[in-house]
């Protein structure tokens, strides 16, 4: 049995709400919103200083540029804007993280661009490009059992193989798209599958799947995040599962 998991949450996207501080105290490390599909140098800072206070590690969230579809939907971008467009995300979440005296501890983007990353080796190549141009010595973070994570391996790049708390899988490893039913799982199914990645190193979908998880993931954006959150927090404690970053 495992002794420790990460369990992270994406943050920095509901603009004057308590959600980010409410969540913290349950989680190990946070994907900050960078100005992709929400987010600015206030919020970012915002979440940032929380994260500090709350011992909670630090990771970039850059997407595809498009607030209009917060992120979630792959557009027609040249590779190079879209490349200048993701440094420039993490540029900003690395220039406060160094005003604030916090370290940069990993790198997770959003939506379809973690999606289309974790399917498309090209577009993994060039998420993977930048990170190594700009922030060379902090994790990847993705989709387990990936093209993402492949990627990595490739190039020997520290990767974070993450699996998800509320989201139903498909037979191929890949998450159930938003705009099908059953995408988003009841509360008591997220605590099974919860324990199902962490214990066992399984995931059900139409059967099960081997999956080997460093981190899980909890959406912020989920019906009673909050709630998970803590619920999920004291079953693992209870598993005698330590919540820790990687």
């Amino acid at each position: 049995m495992p002794t420790a998991i990460d369990l992270n949450a994406d943050l920095g996207e509901h603009p004057n709400s308590d959600l980010d501080e409410k969540i913290m105290p349950y989680i190990s490390s946070c994907n900050i919103a960078c100005g992709g599909h929400i987010g600015d140098a206030a919020s970012v800072r915002n979440t940032v200083l929380l994260a500090k206070k709350y011992q909670v590690a630090v990771g970039a969230h850059p997407s595809y540029p498009d607030r209009e579809n917060f992120g979630r939907k792959i557009i027609q971008i040249q590779p190079q804007q879209l490349a200048d467009s993701i440094s420039e995300q993490i540029e900003l979440v690395q220039r406060i993280c160094h005003e604030e005296n916090v370290d940069l501890h990993h790198i997770k983007p959003h939506g379809a661009l973690y999606n289309h990353a974790a399917a498309d080796s090209f577009i993994a190549e060039l998420i993977l490009s930048v990170i190594k141009e700009v922030a060379p010595n902090v994790y990847w973070m993705g989709l387990a059992n990936s093209k993402a994570e492949f990627v990595a391996q490739k190039h020997m790049h520290p990767f974070i193989s993450e699996g998800f708390a509320d989201r139903k899988y498909e037979d191929d490893g890949s998450l159930r798209s938003r705009t099908k039913d059953g995408s988003v799982l009841k509360p008591q199914q997220v605590i099974d599958q919860v324990e199902e990645l962490v214990i066992n190193n399984r995931v059900l979908a139409n059967d099960w799947l081997n999956l080997q998880v460093q981190s899980i993931c909890l959406h912020g954006d989920t019906a009673g995040a909050v709630t998970l959150a803590k619920e999920i927090y004291e079953h693992l404690v209870r598993k005698s599962i330590q919540i820790t970053a990687v």
